[in-house]
């Protein structure tokens, strides 16, 4: 039993895997991480200069292989399945791919697939396409240019995954495709988004490029003005901007949304949105402004797309202006929405981020190279004819003899060597008259054939000199370009407009103005009240221990700030809150405006402006004061909050707002029952936000200030024996608590 157990505990242990040996973060990076980084960049993402990524180019080649350029339309799932001996991931990803070419789906300026059925829209998420087994599709005529001269050996060919077929490594477009066609890729460490141009557009530019290679980006400006994007919508115009986009490859387009305001219905409809985005995330966006009270001059909205195509019905108000409406919603909603370019391309297996005019400068180059084989392999085929030709035409002198060579060979091995001793021609030659039908041994036939021989020469000789002349190939490459420009070009559908030409949205011009009274409490509620509500009632519901510190009548346009215990500034405005009661507590402002934990306002004022001479006045709980210029306090944009907002050394106890040449009186109090009346005037200046001030009240050790208050006449009397007009000061003992007074007032 010993034995056995030692056995089995010696046959457990060879089960266990020995410890994996330590390896290097860098090594195993190296072996494990770099190839697959490099297979999603070079072999699934990026796009390369014929504008397709291997997925597309894999689906329309089969879709070629089949027929369907000019058979009738197949079901996708046949595509789907067929695709998948070249592209061996799943078919749901390959059915994506397929669904995003077609026309149904209107993704692209110019589809590369003709589809039946539902495919789904590119501007809807949730409109879906339907499953491949209900939809039909082929290829669409526009593929003949994107195919043309591939069966010319145009392009490489490479052995699919498993080696049974050849799949071509680029497609021979005719056209550069790559900014026509839209592409997005996200890869590993990088990412490729390409916008669309128009092809009319692009055609023009490129041949101007191949006229002249030193065409500038100006020049191209001019001819292709504009990304040009299938959903149509207004691009606002920046030409330094698209000027960066042509050089660089980066850079950003501003689309806005167009729309029809019906007077009879008083509703906007909405007819074309940004590429971008999606009719379900311009609703949800609206839905929440509902929601939150931003978007008053809204009744309903609703989805009308139907077979006419897209549109978003807006209900109006009775009142609005739909054109400052619109500023509004394109401020707050994607209805204006940026199309981050990033024009990665790969160019012989190198990611590389160019501009328009190197990325046109690198197709021309792609596009020379599959004209020089095409007409390479022309010219070999028409050599090859002229040759047969040639001999066909040496038998033409004595059909007769060839007739009898023929007849008077013993064995069929024998009849082209026999004729081409007869002859004097080579064996291709020969192989060629031996195999003529012998009803076209007549000399009509003949004839025919060899009246070719002239033109084939001629022919043959224009290819020669095409192609010895990069000129001349660049001019027929134009003359292609020019030729699918006339056949397959369209008007813009993206519209052009200027920066300068467009209504900026200006919130204080859609803020309701009416007059109200704002309230804060000493634990940080705030309350914004109407002034019907107010004469209906001025009872306050606070909280238990809480006071009201702070009350202002506004209008409902102002802006306010709140300094707060953390030396910070927050800014708001009335308009953001909601208007309350006098009977409920209000708004809880360090949630309201994302304060941090524990931080609570201890000031609050109404600040339209920064005037210069105006000072905030800072008293800390160290006795030193401070006077800091309000304008060190404005910002540039649209910033809500400000931190350092003053000095952090020393508990702050009392924050108060000093008009021009207007001084007003603070009394300071002590630990110590002292306290102290100066003049703000007097209190030290400075301009750095931070800066800790000079001493006010002179302390003794272990005593603070624990209060600073403006408000001080009605408690406390006849206060000319705690004015000071030299600084610092140890300030004077209260009334209550001097003995020396307080005996004086008993004798009395």
């Amino acid at each position: 039993m010993a034995k056995k157990r030692k056995a089995a505990a010696r046959s457990v242990a060879d089960m266990i895997p020995a410890p994996a040996e330590p390896q290097l973060i860098t090594d195993t990076i190296e072996k494990n991480f770099m190839p697959y980084a490099m297979s999603v960049i070079v072999s699934r993402a990026i796009p390369e200069i014929d504008g397709l990524k291997p997925a597309h180019r894999k689906l329309l080649y089969t879709m070629y292989k089949m027929g369907l350029l000019t058979g009738n339309k197949t079901k996708s799932a046949n595509v789907v399945g067929q695709t998948m001996k070249l592209n061996p991931h799943g078919d749901a990803s390959i059915y994506e791919t397929l669904v995003r070419l077609t026309r149904g789906n209107e993704t692209l300026l110019h589809p590369l697939i003709d589809s039946k059925g539902s495919f789904g829209k590119q501007y809807s998420s949730d409109m879906k396409y339907a499953a491949s087994r209900y939809t039909e599709c082929k290829l669409d005529s526009f593929c003949t240019e994107i195919f043309r001269g591939i069966d010319k050996n145009a392009v490489d060919f490479t052995d699919n995954y498993d080696g049974t077929l050849q799949e071509p490594v680029l497609l021979p477009t005719t056209f550069p495709n790559i900014l026509v066609m839209p592409n997005t890729g996200i890869a590993v460490g990088m990412a490729s988004n390409i916008c669309s141009f128009n092809l009319a557009e692009i055609c023009d530019g490129t041949i101007a490029l191949l006229k002249n290679p030193r065409t500038s980006v100006e020049k191209l400006l001019d001819i292709i003005k504009a990304p040009d994007f299938p959903g149509g919508g207004a691009i606002i115009y920046d030409r330094d901007k698209m000027r960066e986009i042509y050089e660089t490859g980066q850079g950003s387009v501003r689309i806005r949304s167009r729309y029809n305001y019906d007077k009879d219905a008083n509703c906007i409809d909405i007819l074309q949105i940004p590429y971008s985005t999606s009719i379900e995330q311009i609703m949800d966006r609206i839905t929440d402004l509902i929601k939150e009270g931003k978007l008053k001059e809204v009744t309903d909205f609703r989805d009308e797309i139907d077979l006419s195509g897209f549109k978003l019905t807006i209900d109006l108000r009775r009142g609005t202006d739909p054109d400052k409406l619109m500023t509004k919603l394109f401020k707050l909603t994607t209805l204006e929405d940026s199309f981050k370019c990033n024009f990665n391309v790969l160019i012989d297996s190198t990611p590389r981020q160019m501009g328009v005019l190197e990325i046109l400068t690198e197709w021309i180059k792609f596009r020379i190279s599959c004209v020089t084989r095409e007409l390479t392999y022309e010219l070999g085929k028409k050599k090859d004819k002229l040759h047969l030709l040639l001999g066909l035409a040496k038998i033409l002198l004595d059909i007769d003899k060839a007739i009898r060579i023929i007849r008077q060979t013993e064995k069929e091995s024998d009849v082209v060597p026999n004729l081409m001793t007869g002859f004097d021609i080579d064996e291709i030659q020969a192989d060629y008259i031996a195999e003529i039908k012998l009803r076209h041994l007549n000399r009509e036939y003949i004839l025919n054939r060899v009246s070719e021989i002239e033109g084939l020469q001629k022919e043959i000789a224009d290819l020669e000199e095409l192609l010895g002349d990069e000129l001349k190939i660049r001019a027929y490459i134009a003359s292609q370009l020019l030729e699918i420009k006339k056949k397959y070009g369209q008007p813009r559908r993206s519209q052009l407009i200027g920066a300068d030409d467009i209504q900026e949205y200006k919130e204080e011009e859609h803020v309701e103005s009416f007059a109200g009274s704002i309230v804060l409490t000493r634990e940080g509620y705030f309350k914004k009240i109407s002034q019907v509500s107010l004469r209906m009632s001025d009872n306050h519901l606070l909280k238990e221990g809480d006071e009201i510190t702070q009350t202002f009548e506004v209008d409902n346009t102002a802006e306010l700030v709140f300094f707060t215990d953390k030396a910070q500034v927050y800014r708001a405005k009335v308009s953001d809150f909601e208007p309350v009661k006098a009977s409920v507590m209000g708004d809880f402002i360090p949630a309201k405006l994302g304060m941090d934990s524990g931080e609570k306002p201890v000031f609050m004022n109404v600040q339209n402006s920064y005037p210069a001479g105006d000072n905030m006045v800072f008293i800390f709980e160290n006795g030193k004061g401070v006077r800091i210029p309000v304008t060190a306090y404005e910002t540039k944009g649209n910033r809500r909050k400000l931190t350092g907002a003053f000095s952090s050394s020393s508990p702050v106890v009392g924050v108060f707002y000093e008009h021009k040449n207007k001084p007003f009186d603070i009394m300071l109090l002590s630990s110590g029952d002292r306290a102290i009346i100066v003049k703000s005037s007097l209190i030290t200046q400075m301009t750095t936000r931070t800066s800790g001030g000079t001493t006010i009240l002179s302390l003794k050790k272990g005593q603070k200030v624990v209060a600073a208050i403006t408000d001080f006449a009605e408690k406390y009397g006849d206060t000319k024996r705690y004015r000071k007009l030299k600084l610092p000061s140890p300030g004077t003992l209260l009334v209550e608590k001097d003995i020396n007074v307080q005996q004086l007032k008993i004798e009395e």
